[in-house]
């Protein structure tokens, strides 16, 4: 029976299995499984879950039971702040200004929506964050208007900020001074100039000292910090200042995410760089600036970098397939470039080598230099103050300066006696003072040069300067009573080979050659004002007509003559690139009949014809002008057809009928110029130049002549001003002729303080409030210039002279144009287009503007290179005819220098925002704050206790 129960039980077991399985499949097991499981586990979450509910209501009953009841007013908060937010009003009215206001509430919007609003709404969805940021920040804005219209911004932009850049600059050419002289020949460069700009701003400001901003990035961040919580503090209202999460958010965003990005760009010289061609951009293209840039940088990476862009450029034009004219242009671009290599190629063999030669001294030993006559020398500043300095060393400065006073005495009486007569036919009452003070001063020439007690005395025959004594006795003074002596001590200078032969075989007359621009290597290109013959005949196939029998023409004749410049075009003649105008000249005869043909003229063609016609008819200078030569070798076709007008305009007025009947003997010279055959030219390449660097100064002399004439009324008006400034000219130039030849110590300034070692604006006069924009601007180019060393005594007396003459008359209006100019930079329609423009550049179409790519070297060597014959091609012809070619080169390449280093870059950003707050704030002590901020650089601890060291000595 168990045996029966058992396999019944198997049996029918095995049978269910079998059922189970063909009824469900065979993966029901595991389906069974996990129903089973599904039911356990969801039991025990019930489980749980009703456990919970019931411990909570037993916590809660609890908690009735033994804690106090919640108070009224924490349920009523509670209720209010379940309650809808209201959204904040904010008022869209910023600076009072609609101009201004509109694109900046759209500057506001875009820097919230692309700095804030992408990482906030990963937060929160509350927008009540946002509006009172922007709340915050639209009252800092007005903060910052109202305080803005309160201040007076003229001082600043025309004295303050020029004055910060002047100092800067003078530290920075103080730190090179020492550089030269440095002894650590194994330390970098860079870093040596760097510690010497900082030592020489401590010696300059004394108590403050930003190496350690400038140089550290830690204290730099700490530094903005502290000043950006500042400025919230008086642009924050109380409450929002007061919150410290809003505060030091603010402050974070100020100093890290604004300022100093700000600072970075600002203060990069690639930045600079690209700013400065930005800005000079209308300007053309200068070859001479170009080429003395490639022979005058030290730099082998900037040669390179030219170098591979020339390569480059050659590639391309080599690879072009072109015929016809085209071939001809190409191959003188192909010849421009092969000589800008060969020019890198030699200089970067140079510097590399360290064979690197002084052009002064080639010069010196090349022995073929240019002769300057010494009556140009006498009338041309540059030249004068070389020639000053040989005399002095020669012991015969008193001559030389006996012929100066002589001429300055001369042009003084001139004018005094002309004004007297002035007065006489107006009938006006004339000063009885004028003829004592001219026969006094004549007095005074002769006893300092030729009486017995003059020291050194000039060298002149007795019987003359007898002669001379008895007439200045018993005649009154005139403008020629001197003119006899002078004549002798000219031809004494000339003569003597002591003076002037000598000269002209010293290195001073090398370095007056160079700040002529007459010192020059040998170029292997023309020029549109070189030699040579000028290409003349008729290839169209007019007629060949000699003007020979011309010159003899009736006057009737000549006025049916017409001329005028058809077609420019560039030529290459063995390696000489130089333009050549095509002048049609058409005769009508008296038979009606007409004779044309066409004759072909350079530049410097014109130029010696205009020079031949001015020396033979003075009183053409005045209404001829030949358009200047302002760019050297420039065959850009605009510039082209511009000289091609200008000289269009020079023909047509000197074939002007009024012209002819003026001058009825300019006839043969006009026909030799226009006839069909080579021009042969009357004045070499020295007498071309002589006459570029002399006609502008004779030129000036005539125009402030005629302008001082023609103003007589301001003049009558302003005379006792002009007499006081004439007084303390002339006594300042005698105290300076005094210390140059009987050595008198000069008068020891108002300061113990060395003014080489203070602000360029402590040299203003405390007693003179007028002018200050323009004589700020004065002192700003003695610094670019270094107008102020040793050897420019004669350059220190002409910026005097002018200064004084700019005061005396047009100074009042030269001033006023610099205030009325900085009054249009700061108008409301001119900050409203700077913030459209930052706008603009900033976010694109409204699109936040994407990061450029980082220039490599190569870019950035090259524009460096743009950039310093962008400053050197700027560089107007007058100012290099007043303080010297080289000079102006040196002062111009001096300030791309001093930009080219980041760390001073950015002391020179602090300077001015510090001096921006200042001026902004001047009821607060920003001077005193930043006096604390930078104190913590250890170069002024070791200045003061050198400072005590050096006084416990005395």
């Amino acid at each position: 029976m168990f045996a029966e129960a058992s396999l019944s039980i198997w049996g029918w077991g095995g049978l269910g299995v079998v059922l189970f399985l063909v009824t469900f499949g065979p993966f029901a097991i595991f389906y069974l499984a996990f129903y089973i499981f599904c039911f356990i586990g969801g039991g025990f979450a019930v489980t749980l879950l009703y456990g919970k509910i019931n411990s909570e209501k037993h916590l809660e009953k609890c908690e009735h039971s033994y804690l106090p009841s919640t108070q009224i007013g924490i349920l009523k908060t509670l209720d209010e702040m379940k309650l809808e937010i209201k959204p904040i009003k904010i008022d869209r009215r910023l600076t009072g200004s609609s101009f201004i206001d509109e694109p900046l509430q759209q500057v506001i919007q875009f820097a919230l929506r692309d700095y804030i609003q992408y990482w906030y709404y990963t937060l929160s969805e509350d927008e009540s964050f946002l509006l009172e940021i922007r709340q915050t920040l639209q009252n800092a804005l007005v903060q910052f208007s109202t305080r803005s219209k309160e201040v007076d911004w003229q001082p600043y932009f025309t004295t303050r900020l020029v004055d910060d850049f002047a100092t800067h600059l003078r530290v920075f050419r103080k730190a090179q001074d020492r550089l030269t002289d440095r002894e650590d020949k194994q330390r970098d460069i860079m870093e040596e100039l760097v510690d010497s700009f900082f030592e020489a701003e401590v010696e300059m400001e004394r108590k403050i000292c930003r190496d350690v901003v400038c140089t550290s990035h830690k204290d730099e961040e700490g530094f903005l910090r502290d000043l950006c919580e500042l400025l919230l503090y008086l642009l924050l209202p109380p409450g929002d200042f007061h919150n410290k999460n809003m505060r030091y958010f603010l402050r974070e965003v100020l100093a890290r995410g604004v300022l100093l990005p700000l600072i970075n760009q600002l203060s990069d010289p690639d930045y600079i760089n690209q700013f400065v061609i930005w800005m000079i951009r209308d300007s053309s293209c200068n070859y001479e600036a170009f080429m003395n840039i490639l022979k005058m940088t030290d730099k082998p990476a900037e040669l390179e970098a030219v170098k591979d862009k020339v390569l480059e450029e050659l590639q391309y034009l080599r690879s072009l397939d072109t015929a016809g004219d085209d071939i001809n242009v190409i191959k003188n671009q192909i010849n421009s470039l092969l000589f800008v290599k060969k020019v890198c190629e030699t200089r970067i063999q140079r510097l590399q080598s360290g064979k690197e030669v002084d052009a002064l001294k080639l010069a010196a030993n090349f022995g073929k230099l240019c002769v300057i006559p010494l009556d140009h020398i006498l009338i041309h500043n540059i030249a004068l103050q070389f020639f000053m300095d040989f005399m002095q060393a020669a012991g015969a400065q008193a001559e030389l300066f006996f012929w100066l006073t002589v001429e300055g005495y001369r042009v003084t009486a001139q004018q005094q006696l002309e004004a007297m007569e002035g007065w006489q036919k107006d009938g006006k009452k004339q000063p009885s003072t004028t003829k004592g003070l001219l026969k006094a001063a004549a007095l005074g020439v002769y006893e300092q040069y030729l009486s017995d007690k003059a020291s050194p005395r000039v060298q002149v025959d007795e019987v003359s300067v007898t002669k001379l004594g008895d007439k200045l006795q018993k005649d009154d003074p005139t403008p020629e009573i001197f003119d006899e002596i002078q004549r002798k001590v000219y031809e004494l200078m000339l003569r003597d080979e002591r003076y002037y032969p000598s000269f002209k075989q010293s290195p001073l007359y090398v370095r007056m050659l160079a700040e002529l621009d007459m010192l020059k290597e040998p170029s292997y290109r023309g020029s549109d004002d070189g030699d040579g013959e000028s290409f003349n005949g008729s290839p169209t196939g007019s007629i060949n007509l000699s003007l020979d029998d011309l010159s003899n023409a009736c006057h009737d004749e000549f006025m049916h003559l017409h001329a005028f410049i058809s077609d420019t075009g560039v030529c290459n003649d063995h390696g000489k690139t130089y333009a050549l105008y095509a002048i049609t000249v058409v005769r009508r005869n008296q038979d009606g009949s007409e004779d044309c043909w066409k004759t072909y003229r350079r530049y410097s063609d014109f130029h010696d014809f205009h020079m031949r016609i001015t020396e033979q008819f003075e009183n053409l200078a005045s209404i001829l002008k030949l358009p200047g030569k302002k760019t050297f070798n420039n065959m850009d076709r605009e510039f082209l057809e511009k000289r091609k007008k200008d000289l269009n305009a020079y023909l047509q007025l000197l074939l002007n009928p009024e012209m002819v009947k003026a001058c009825p003997t300019l006839i043969p010279y006009v026909y030799d110029f226009l006839e069909n055959k080579a021009y042969s030219k009357g004045k070499g390449e020295f007498a071309r130049k002589i006459d570029t660097f002399v006609n502008p100064l004779r030129s000036s002399m005539r125009n402030v002549s005629n302008a001082v004439k023609a103003l007589p009324d301001s003049l009558a008006e302003g005379m006792t001003k002009v007499s006081d400034n004439m007084g303390r000219m002339s006594e300042r130039l005698g105290q300076d002729i005094k210390q140059s030849i009987l050595k008198v110590p000069p008068l020891l300034p108002k300061s113990e303080i060395d003014p080489d070692h203070c602000r360029v604006s402590a040299q203003l006069d405390d007693n003179v409030d007028d002018n200050i924009p323009l004589r700020v601007m004065l002192l700003l180019m003695d610094e670019v210039f270094d107008l102020k060393e040793k050897n420019q005594w004669l350059r220190r007396n002409i910026k005097n002279l002018l200064q004084q003459l700019i005061r005396a008359t047009y100074g009042d209006t030269i001033n006023r144009k610099i205030v009325d100019h900085v009054d249009y930079l700061t108008s409301p329609e001119q900050v409203a287009d700077y913030v459209k423009k930052f706008r603009d550049s900033y976010w694109p179409n409204g699109i936040l503007a994407e990061t450029p790519p980082r220039r490599d070297k190569s870019i950035r060597m090259r524009t460096r290179v743009a950039a310093k014959t962008s400053l050197l091609g700027i560089m107007p012809d007058e100012l290099k005819h007043i303080i010297g070619a080289d000079t102006t080169r040196k002062g111009i390449l001096r300030v791309f220098d001093m930009f080219q280093y980041q760390p001073m870059n950015r002391r020179l950003v602090y300077v001015f925002l510090e001096g921006f707050l200042e001026t902004m704030f001047p009821q607060y002590k920003f001077p005193e704050l930043f006096v604390k901020l930078h104190s913590r650089s250890p170069r002024i601890h070791r200045y003061s206790q050198k400072l005590k060291s050096s006084s416990l000595k005395r």
